[in-house]
């Protein structure tokens, strides 16, 4: 991404040609994402959208163009160099999470919008797939959506028993 919040445009680096396919050929393009289902405008929760403003003001130009994440000296973070500039398997280690890899985050974060009732469609559109494939990944049951699914329908049931309970025959 590129920008601030609010006025954010979604800028991809990608390697050059047709289907943003073949060598690198040394340089990185950006342009838009890959597909009109990548174009979106995502809600985050509140707690990343503090640590995104943070972030903002302390590490990234004011410029409408600037890049929201860069590397030391400021340049653009390629997947050779990133582990080793953002210090990935340290950081990951020091939070207990040793073997974390960093799209696991993309995992971690539609398997809480999925958790938190999130349809199909909604996830399509908040991972900006335009298919249902990549979208029932994160659907997979979890034993705690299990318990809150089970205790919403204890509530029904007991509610409803009480408003027959409550009726004369």
């Amino acid at each position: 991404m590129a920008g601030r919040p609010g006025r954010c445009r979604p800028k991809v680096a990608s390697r050059p040609g047709p289907g943003r396919r073949g060598p690198l050929a040394g340089r990185l393009e950006f342009g838009p994402p890959k597909s009109a289902a990548g174009v979106r405008v995502v809600a985050l929760p509140a707690a990343a959208v503090e640590a995104l403003r943070e972030h903002l003001a302390e590490f990234t130009a004011a410029d409408a163009d600037a890049l929201v994440f860069t590397g030391d000296k400021g340049a653009l973070l390629r997947s050779g160099n990133f582990g080793r500039a953002v210090k990935w398997t340290r950081t990951v280690a020091a939070l207990g999470l040793p073997g974390f890899h960093f799209h696991d985050l993309r995992h971690t974060g539609n398997t809480l919008a999925a958790a938190s009732g999130a349809s199909t469609r909604e996830l399509m559109h908040r991972m900006g797939h335009a298919s249902m494939r990549a979208a029932l990944i994160y659907q997979h049951a979890t034993s705690e959506r299990d318990r809150e699914i089970a205790s919403a329908m204890d509530r029904r049931i007991v509610r409803q028993a009480r408003r027959k309970g409550g009726q004369s025959s």
